[in-house]
């Protein structure tokens, strides 16, 4: 089972520290707030009141062991890139930071994090990207060049199955998952709906009306599905 250990819980510490514990990974909060501390305690694997700038005290608090590290101290610059430091010194494979400027993420990646956060600008471009196409339900950065969006299945494609679209050769993209409503009988005799994911559908699978396909590929070759 992997292990996590997050630094800093405010809004975006916390809430990371619950999905990964959610998720059943082993997750080790710290802060120097006992009360953000006491918070998590019962939700995460162990929270600890500790000053994470102490580097001594991360490596008797067997931080060096986790795989991953998550720190979200960007309101304390200093801090942040201190802790940072410290845990790569220290051997762990993955560190990711929360940034609070440019100028911040640059220090953070000369001090050798592996991958900086915006949190908040993050969310305010899918936001934007949503609102902009109403077509798009979600969309996740892989890269600068690539992602993955979650899109309600163009006119075009509805009654055809997925050999019959050809979307790797005319757009360069795949199809990854479909979702769909499918309906069911309740007790009472009265018709519901749930949500069924059919992951890495075949060719015969057919497209239907209300479908949301979920595409993998560039960029812009995305771009071009969200305009059919």
């Amino acid at each position: 089972m992997k292990q996590f250990v997050v630094i800093g819980l405010g809004r975006f510490g916390s809430s990371i520290a619950k999905s990964l514990s959610e998720k059943k990974f082993d997750v080790l909060a710290i802060d120097e707030d006992e009360n953000r501390v006491k918070q998590m305690e019962g939700t995460v694997s162990q929270a600890v009141v500790m000053d994470a700038t102490d580097e001594k005290a991360l490596k008797e608090l067997g931080v060096a062991d986790f795989d991953t590290a998550i720190v979200s101290m960007g309101e304390t610059v200093e801090d942040s890139i201190m802790i940072t430091l410290s845990l790569k010194e220290m051997g762990l494979r993955q560190v990711i930071v929360k940034a609070k400027s440019e100028l911040h993420a640059k220090i953070l990646k000369r001090v050798g994090a592996d991958r900086i956060v915006f949190p908040e600008r993050e969310m305010a471009e899918r936001l934007a990207d949503s609102l902009a196409s109403p077509k798009i339900f979600d969309f996740i950065e892989l890269s600068e060049t690539h992602g993955i969006i979650e899109i309600v299945s163009p006119k075009k494609f509805i009654g055809k199955t997925l050999s019959g679209l050809k979307l790797r050769e005319k757009y360069k993209v795949s199809v990854i998952a479909i979702k769909r409503k499918v309906p069911f009988s309740q007790p009472d005799g009265s018709t519901d709906f749930k949500e069924e994911v059919i992951i890495g559908p075949g060719g015969e699978n057919e497209v239907i009306s209300g479908d949301v396909i979920i595409l993998l590929g560039a960029n812009v070759d995305l771009e071009k599905i969200e305009k059919l």
